[in-house]
């Protein structure tokens, strides 16, 4: 059951401490613990019911909510992806025509990696189109 207190914990480790979470760690800890007790009753190995437990019970983000924890935005880097990858991609290009004209300037070769490379600014502008 050692397994199962550490997965209680890792689940509430962003929570500050409290009254209130040390009584929904114990609420849970008792509904994983009686769950595993039934599943070793119905033949699964202890192992194997603590395992399915906890995959069971899932996630915690309602028990968050309900203590008051808010969860962190997630913020959107789509434009500065773009920025970058349309940068790099200049570089690159640069990079071959440079290439291009000091080694070989009888034959334009430049232009055919040039539209591999645009792939990548092209995506990410689609992307941010999507995140708008």
């Amino acid at each position: 059951m050692r397994k199962l207190n550490n997965h209680v914990q890792e689940l509430f480790r962003d929570v500050p401490e409290s009254e209130q979470k040390n009584a929904v760690m114990q609420e849970v800890m008792q509904n994983l613990e009686e769950k595993v007790w039934d599943l070793m009753e119905q033949g699964k190995g202890e192992e194997d019911a603590i395992n399915k437990a906890i995959v069971d019970f899932g996630d915690i983000g309602d028990l968050k909510k309900e203590l008051g924890i808010k969860t962190p935005a997630k913020k959107d880097h789509t434009k500065l992806n773009l920025g970058y990858s349309v940068w790099g991609s200049l570089l690159i290009i640069s990079l071959f025509v440079f290439i291009n004209f000091y080694y070989t300037p009888e034959i334009i070769w430049f232009v055919y990696p040039t539209f591999a490379v645009l792939w990548w600014p092209l995506t990410m502008y689609f992307k941010w189109q999507r995140s708008k």
